[in-house]
């Protein structure tokens, strides 16, 4: 049996980019648009649903607030597309993943604190434990609908891993 106690550390473009991206405008070079009323920022996040003729689908989750500190009993993963969550006001929420492989490797799971104003997406295949929510709220989900087992379980039950926030 395994037994971790995990702390999350702060989501950076660097050290989460093995996971997925970080959802965020800084160092974006925006384009003016609406005569100078908004701004449109681009390439943000590399969705990757088109495998086995998947499309891109987006919905709302309405997450409850997690209690801390919190047993990790599964992770899951999404092998045939990128799963996006965009927070739908400013809110902290935590992320608990592990590399893409056949099941989760427990010896390189890591965790990371999405600040305020920040969203993330996860490449496909990248194992995770499901929304980690500090409040109560909603998030708004670029995810893949289409044909195809799209959602992985692995259970954890048996290990002791702990996410300490």
């Amino acid at each position: 049996m395994t037994e971790k106690i995990i702390k999350p550390i702060p989501i950076t473009k660097e050290n989460f980019k093995k996971f997925g991206d970080m959802i965020t405008t800084a160092n974006i070079k925006p384009l003016e648009i609406n005569n100078g009323y908004a701004k449109r920022y681009d390439g943000i996040a590399n969705l990757n649903t088109k495998k086995n003729n998947g499309e891109s689908t987006i919905s709302i989750f309405s997450a409850l607030k997690r209690s801390f500190p919190m047993k990790i009993d599964m992770m899951e993963k999404h092998p045939l597309g990128s799963q996006a969550f965009i927070p739908m006001k400013e809110t902290v929420f935590l992320s608990f993943v592990a590399p893409e492989g056949d099941k989760p490797d427990l010896s390189k799971i890591e965790s990371f604190i999405i600040p305020k104003g920040i969203g993330i997406n996860y490449n496909p295949g990248i194992w995770h434990f499901p929304l980690i929510s500090t409040e109560d709220m909603n998030f708004l989900v670029v995810d893949r609908l289409g044909d195809g087992d799209n959602l992985v379980l692995y259970d954890l039950n048996k290990e002791n891993i702990t996410l300490k926030f």
